[in-house]
């Protein structure tokens, strides 16, 4: 069985925009379990980065509570909930937000330092990751200015992957890429999947969604139908079919 890592029950998230009350979440119930690559999809403005970033601590509900291994951290203050990210999970965005006047290296080590823990673990763990997503030496020398956006959103992941995040949080990771980078993106995150680390991902594209081995879909705010796909295989045409016939019966 399955170890539940979130769960919300009644998750909704409103706010007001021109005298009108907007509910962008409404009463959500679900798990995220462990080691699952969960993905979210949706039209425009379904809910899909609001409730990713409900569930990270990145935003706060209306109503509703989130539980993460069985603490309710809704109700937690900010820089309760700022400990809680940093201690508990990685982000992944669209936009890279690396600091211009850092290494690569140091952009990661700088955020594996805020933990607190040893140094020497630190740093080690960063040239393993860098291994692992093939990020060389030099590379991981050089400013970000100095390398292409698919090395940089590698160097992302690695960031996010310092701290040995619980659940590692991608929103549209592979949107500012091109095609050849987003798959090398893509194939990065799978690999980590694969070797146990818990992933939800959103996105529009169905290239990055067949990536999941769970689909949630959402239509204003609620969740309203899921797919399973099972573990990620290359070349799968089943997966494809699986999906499309799914996206489509959701009116995607």
């Amino acid at each position: 069985m399955k170890k539940v890592i979130f769960k919300t029950e009644h998750l909704s998230k409103s706010f007001s925009s021109g005298g009108t009350l907007q509910h962008v979440l409404k009463n959500i119930d679900l798990e995220l379990y462990q080691g699952d690559f969960t993905v979210i999809m949706g039209a425009s403005g379904a809910g899909k980065s609001t409730l990713l970033y409900a569930l990270s601590g990145m935003d706060t509900p209306s109503l509703g509570t989130i539980t993460f291994g069985g603490q309710d951290i809704s109700g937690l203050s900010q820089d309760g909930l700022s400990v809680f990210r940093r201690e508990h999970c990685g982000f992944v965005f669209q936009q890279i937000y690396l600091v211009d006047s850092m290494s690569v290296m140091d952009n990661v080590l700088a955020a594996g330092f805020l933990v607190g823990r040893d140094r020497k673990r630190i740093v080690q763990r960063a040239k393993e990751l860098f291994g692992a997503v093939g990020i060389p030496e030099e590379t991981q020398r050089k400013f970000p200015a100095q390398i292409s956006g698919g090395e940089a959103q590698r160097v992302g992941i690695v960031r996010a992957l310092i701290n040995s995040p619980e659940i590692l949080f991608a929103d549209e990771p592979t949107g500012a890429l091109n095609s050849k980078t987003g798959l090398d993106v893509l194939d990065t995150l799978t690999k980590f999947n694969e070797e146990g680390q818990s992933v939800v991902m959103v996105t529009h594209d169905m290239r990055s969604a067949r990536r999941g081995n769970r689909i949630l879909y959402l239509k204003d705010g609620a969740i309203l139908g899921e797919c399973h796909l099972g573990r990620y295989v290359h070349g799968d045409a089943k997966r494809h079919k699986m999906l499309s016939a799914f996206l489509t019966e959701m009116g995607w």
